[in-house]
This record gives structure tokens, sequence and C-alpha cells, in this order.
């Protein structure tokens, strides 16, 4: 069942609901609806674990049966008589402070309590309640969870729209797509300057990097576990014959899915078990990221909360993570823009030179969490490329000459919107070897409208494009190096060999390497024009902080 126009609605009045009913933070009312369909999807969860053990004659205990002792007896509410099936529910004044486990059934609680009896349940038992069932699994994505919505009206609405999507009976696909529908409301960058990275560019880079069965992949700063849903996908896609192939609209666009009829069982348990890894240091973040990936069919995937900039494992932590100790065959990640960390707090096996920029700190950390000749693919901003510092230059030079840069994806400026309007490139590259010579592609639509939203579907797009040119880059520089070297290139792709590379200070930026004729130069896009400005500002800036930093450290 695919996502209906219906299901968008729906999720779009509990936005305005919740907004105008003085909840504004579209990152809290994300996590709050999160909580809301673990629990209203968890009746269904525990009664499919029945019937299969039923069918397989093995023992299997409800986590409702029993009993529950309230955490909040003066104010949480308890049955006071049960009519058809349903609960008449009533404010706890005396008596014994337990109920029946089966009162926290959704379709119990939330067809029957209203008003202030409701607010008191959720808060003081029912969060409770699926807490400690999160302790005793793979992982607690509840850990710390609090309900954030007290106006007993507006929960009640929320939890009749929630009720009213009809969860239980989509599948996991629909599942997602409609979580990501409320993940699209959160449209401002973290902190750290970590934000939401478009859907359709992470599918474009998990394209080109091809993950496969049996490969592991890791995520650094997973977010909302975008990349790691785009692999899974990827995989499902590449593994399902025709009949089991279809298509449907996302974000205005028509994406193919496939349903994986053709992984083998063996296949299947290690996706779902032993495949993917992430972890990101926002609490709120890795609760969605869970979320994420189990309606797309991946709950025992663990995200953990950790930084990784400022916290290191030992192997024996490994191990009891079941992390792979040679290290990752895949690396996929948006890791944050423009953050610092402080120095002191860094761990010594990240550290370049001095630096505290995250976005260095993070690509030199990924590339020593690859596994030999384990590929990457990386979004940076654009100084990363270029940049000046001592540190820029040695990550490059590390890059291009002890492992293997294949390509640079510059995006179009505006990529980022409505979070940021920061210009910035994908690097693909292995852990390992040398490089000879570096593919770069060059991106001027992405098939949306690049203005201050980026959500408005245009024909106009070259990535499918530039992904095969990825695919086929053995072919790509057969034809570069038997191109005249004086004729018109007007490809949007091209090479720059590693003596290129190493006589400009290892620069990776694609415009400094595009081959230009008289009349492509006097007729550049003024848009690229634009981006590249932007970004040599947005450098200079970074170098002038960093250079005001250290005078406030060693004084005048």
């Amino acid at each position: 069942m695919p996502l209906t126009a219906d299901m968008r609605r729906s999720i779009d009045q509990i936005r305005d609901y919740l907004f105008g009913g003085g909840y504004p933070d579209p990152m809290s009312n994300a996590e709050q609806l999160s909580f809301l369909f673990f629990f209203y999807l968890f009746e269904s969860i525990d009664d499919e674990n029945q019937q299969r053990a039923a069918m397989l004659n093995q023992p299997c205990t409800s986590l409702f049966s029993g009993d529950w002792t309230l955490r909040n007896p003066a104010t949480s509410v308890m049955a006071s008589s049960v009519r058809e099936g349903s609960l008449t529910a009533t404010v706890l004044q005396t008596g014994t402070p337990t109920v029946p486990r089966s009162l926290f059934r959704w379709s119990v609680w939330a067809a029957d309590l209203s008003g202030d009896a409701l607010v008191h349940f959720v808060r003081d038992e029912v969060f409770p309640f699926f807490t400690e069932i999160g302790e005793a699994g793979a992982h607690n994505f509840m850990r710390g969870a609090r309900l954030g919505i007290s106006e007993p009206t507006v929960l009640a609405q929320v939890i009749s729209l929630v009720d009213g999507l009809g969860l239980d009976q989509a599948d996991s696909d629909t599942k997602g797509d409609l979580f990501e529908h409320v993940l699209r409301q959160i449209k401002q960058a973290g902190e750290l300057g970590q934000f939401r990275t478009p859907r359709h560019i992470i599918r474009s880079i998990v394209e080109m990097i091809d993950p496969q069965v049996g490969e592991t992949l890791y995520d650094p700063a997973a977010g909302t576990a975008g990349f790691l849903v785009a692999a899974y996908n990827h995989i499902r896609l590449t593994h399902s014959s025709p009949e089991a192939i279809v298509e449907a609209e996302v974000e205005g666009k028509l994406q193919r899915r496939g349903l994986g009829d053709r992984l083998q069982p063996d296949a299947l348990r290690t996706l779902q078990g032993a495949t993917f890894f992430g972890n990101d240091v926002d609490p709120k973040m890795v609760r969605l990221a869970t979320m994420n990936l189990a309606l797309r069919g991946l709950p025992n995937v663990r995200i953990l909360q950790r930084n990784v900039l400022t916290t290191a494992i030992d192997e024996e932590r490994r191990a009891e993570l079941g992390l792979p100790a040679e290290g990752f065959h895949v690396v996929l990640a948006n890791p944050p823009f423009s953050g610092r960390v402080d120095k002191d707090r860094i761990v010594e096996e990240v550290r370049i030179g001095t630096t505290s920029s995250t976005e260095l700190l993070f690509l030199k950390y990924m590339l020593d969490s690859l596994r030999p000749d384990g590929r990457a693919a990386v979004i940076v901003p654009e100084g990363v490329l270029f940049g000046s510092t001592a540190a820029h230059k040695t990550l490059r030079r590390q890059l291009v000459e002890d492992n293997r840069v294949d390509a640079v994806l510059s995006l179009p400026g505006g990529v980022f919107q409505p979070y940021s309007g920061v210009k910035t490139s994908v690097l693909f590259f292995r852990k390992g070897s040398r490089t000879r010579h570096v593919l770069f592609l060059h991106t001027d639509d992405d098939g949306y409208e690049l203005d201050a939203n980026h959500d408005t579907p245009i024909a106009a797009d070259d990535l499918p494009h530039l992904s095969n040119v990825y695919a086929r880059r053995e072919e790509a520089w057969t034809r570069w190096e038997a191109r005249e070297p004086a004729a018109e290139w007007d490809e949007k792709w091209w090479f720059a060999d590693a003596a290129a590379l190493g006589d400009n200070d290892y620069n990776l930026s694609a415009g400094r390497y595009r081959p230009m004729s008289e009349a492509q130069a006097e007729h550049q896009s003024p848009r690229e024009l634009l981006d590249e400005l932007s970004a040599l500002e947005d450098e200079i800036a970074k170098e002038l902080e960093t250079l005001r930093i250290a005078m406030q450290e060693f004084g005048p």
C-alpha cells in the first residue's frame, strides 16, 4: 500500500494541531510522534509474536500479560470496569496500586481515556511501561523519554489522528515513507551544524557506492538514519525480480522500490542484524533514527548515542557491541558542518594538527574507520576541498597519496536549503593504495528547484547521468585520455591526475581542473560563480575564526 494523500494530510494535520496548540518545535514533535507510533504498533507486534509462537509450538508470553505496579497511584488511571473489551477509566483514589498490563494496549487506553486522565496515564504509566520493555531489548530508544504534550485536548486529538493512520495495516515502505514525511517538517539545523540530508541526494550517493549483501555499512553521524535506510532499500532493489519492483511517488518524483524477493534467508538475516551501524551525539536523533529503521523492517539495528570525536571504543567494547574489528566495508555520511569541538576533548586518534573543525575531524575518523580497500562517500563543505590551513592540506595529502580518491561530486548551491546555503561536494574514496586520477562530476540541477525551500520537482536532473559516469569511470578515463586537448569539452565531468593535484596543494575543488574554452569561460553560469564565491567566503570566515581563537589562547 503506497503512502496516500490522506495519510500525508493526516500528518500535516498533526503538525498544524501541535503548532497551534503551543508546540512549535518540529524536532520535539517528531520525537513525540515516534513514541506514539511505537505505542500504537507494539500491540500488533506482540500479537504477531504470539501467533508465530503458536504456529511453531513454542512458548511466548505476551508483554501485556500480568500486572503493572502504578508508578504514580495518586494521579494515574485504572480500570474501574471493563465493558465489551474497552476501558472505562477513572482517577485512582484508593485501593490497590496495580492494574492489568493489558490496559497498556493502545486499543484500550487510547480509545477511552480523555482529559487530564489521558495525560496522567500516558505521562506517568505508558512511558515508563514501554521504557521498561525497551530496557529488556537489544537497545532502548525509550531511555530518558518523556511525554512532551501536556495539553489534554491536543494530546487527545493527536492520538486520534495517529489511530486513524492505520499503521498496522501498512507495509514497511509505507510506514517509512510516512515517518519520512514527519521528518521533512524538521527545517532547522542543529547546534553542531547537522541537518537533514535531502533523500534524493542520499539515494544518488548510495547508488554510486553500490553496497552489497555481506558488507558492513556505517554512518558515524547518522541523524535520522537516511543513509542506512537508503542502503537497505538499494540492496533490496538489486535483489528483486522484475515483478517484485514497483514505482512509488516520493517527494514529487517516482522512485523504484524492490521487495527483495531474491534475498535468501541467510542474506536477509545478515541485513537485519549484522550490516548496518551508526552513531549520533543527539539522543533525539538516536530515537528518530531507531524508529525510522524499525518502521523500514530493521528493528534490531543499534544506533549508539556517542560523539566519535570525543570518545573512543576499545576492542573489548567493540566486540560487546558487535562492531567489526577490522573496520567497515562502507562508510556513508553527512557529518556536521561548521561545528567545533573543545580541543582538550578530542580523542588522539582523530587529531589533525591543532584543528577543532568537525568537518575535518570527522573525515579523518571516517578514513580510519574503513577496513583496507573499504570505500566511503562523504558530503563535505566546499572549503574542505581547497582550505589553506595546515590541517586541510595534511588531510588532503593523506587522501591522495596514501589512499585512493575515486571522485568528487560537486553539488549545486542551495541543495541544503532551507537548513543552510553552504556549497557542498561529495568525496568518494577508498582506504589504501594511491590516487592515480580523480573523476570530477559537476551538478547544475538535482531535480528540484534551487530556491529557499528546495522541494519543488523539476525535470532538469544531472544526477542520473553523473551516477552512470561514475559507475563507468574507467571507460570515462579512456575517453578523457583520448580527447583532443584543444577541442571543446562540454561534458559535466572531467579528470585530473595525481601530478596535477600535487601541484595544487592537493586541491580537490572540481572548478580548479575544469577544462574551459574561451567561450565557456565567458558564459560561466552566474549561479556557479556565486557558489564559488560563497564557498570562498565561508572558508575565509572559518580561518579568521580559527586565528581569533588561537590569539585568545596564546595571547598577544
